[in-house]
């Protein structure tokens, strides 16, 4: 049979395809001024956007994310980062981590740090520009006793001594736990959902879905800000990121950590193929705009997935980034993060500061959270 397109000379093919991407220039410019007006991005046009294939589409709808993220935000951003705080021997088998007892990964384990060592590493954080600074632990969750009394010492003296802004993630608590944490100067609480229900299974058997769910429910109920997220590329379906998406925005959480899988030799993932660096934009890009009043942030595995492009991910509408290292894995200078913001016109959130924008005479429709 033949081509529809049979025939037609190269200066028509040319006009044709410029045509049709006009009209898909149009579509993406008024899908974000629908949300830019308050209206929610629909299903369908989402899925549409995460279909696209071409960069030139890509880096366009990354324009348009960065307006949504200045409508919302303003033109600073937030650093946060991390200390692993105890390391291994995790009883979940979580296929990604290297430090579950079901994988033999090079992964250092150590029991629960100090309340100066943590401070230490609170202090380091904020002269390298972070703003929040969490308290991570490995395991399913954090019993009563020595351990916790230990972590409450150190979130207050985080707190009251280095003066940042204090985040745990100490896995599946109760909820007297959770109002201690609060009590201490616990502003917001960590945990992430990882990936979409429908591809969970595949990720971890020895806990359910709802388990995550419930205590990010939890945290709702005993009055804690919630951040959660989860890893990119770790064989899901792009239906299933947003299928991810979707869930998180029903959470209603205050923030998002995107991470991209970086392969663990060891893991059962340690083979998966790598997300290219504009997927990988083209996806918080989908997430911003889905999400248009929720902190987006960047975490673990940016460096090795977006490579050169890092900076992008502030014009795909990040809000923000961890800054340092990892759990497990090391991460770039602070300087070059803080260095990328500043060249991109960006300025970074102080303790005492709020998202706001100077140069916006009247905060659009998106810019409040219900």
């Amino acid at each position: 049979m033949m081509s529809a397109h049979a025939g037609k000379s190269p200066f028509l093919m040319t006009l044709l395809q410029e045509t049709v991407l006009t009209d898909l220039y149009r579509t993406i410019q008024t899908i974000t001024e629908t949300i830019l007006s308050g209206v929610p991005l629909a299903e369908t046009d989402a899925e549409r956007l995460l279909d696209l294939d071409r960069p030139e589409e890509i880096l366009f709808l990354l324009s348009c994310a960065n307006r949504v993220r200045k409508a919302a935000f303003g033109n600073r951003v937030e650093f946060c980062a991390i200390v692993n705080a105890k390391s291994g021997k995790c009883s979940e088998n979580c296929a990604f981590c290297a430090q579950s007892s079901h994988h033999r990964t090079q992964a250092a384990t150590y029991p629960l740090m100090s309340v100066e060592a943590m401070v230490n590493a609170a202090q380091k954080a904020r002269e390298q520009g972070a703003r929040r600074f969490s308290i991570v632990t490995s395991g399913k969750g954090i019993l009563r006793g020595r351990e916790f009394d230990v972590i409450l010492e150190a979130v207050q003296a985080i707190r009251e001594d280095v003066g940042l802004l204090c985040c745990a993630s100490l896995g599946l608590l109760d909820a007297g736990q959770i109002r201690a944490l609060k009590q201490a100067g616990v502003s917001r609480y960590h945990h992430n959902l990882e990936t979409a229900r429908s591809h969970f299974g595949q990720i971890c058997t020895t806990h359910h879905y709802d388990e995550r769910l419930e205590i990010l429910r939890l945290c709702r109920a005993e009055g804690l800000e919630v951040c959660s997220g989860g890893i990119l590329g770790m064989g899901e379906r792009r239906e299933q990121r947003l299928e991810l998406a979707y869930a998180l925005l029903r959470e209603d959480v205050e923030s998002v950590p995107i991470n991209i899988l970086n392969p663990i030799p060891g893991t059962p993932l340690e083979r998966t193929p790598a997300m290219k660096p504009l997927e990988v934009l083209q996806t918080i890009a989908v997430f911003r705009l889905l999400m248009p009043r929720t902190e987006i942030r960047t975490c673990g595995g940016r460096e090795a997935a977006l490579r050169g492009l890092q900076p992008l991910m502030f014009t795909a509408g990040c809000t923000g980034a961890m800054i340092g290292n990892y759990l497990t894995t090391q991460g770039r200078s602070p300087a070059e993060d803080l260095r990328d913001a500043a060249d991109l016109g960006l300025g970074c959130l102080g303790v005492d500061d709020a998202f706001s924008d100077p140069d916006s005479p009247s905060p659009l429709p998106i810019a409040a959270r219900d």
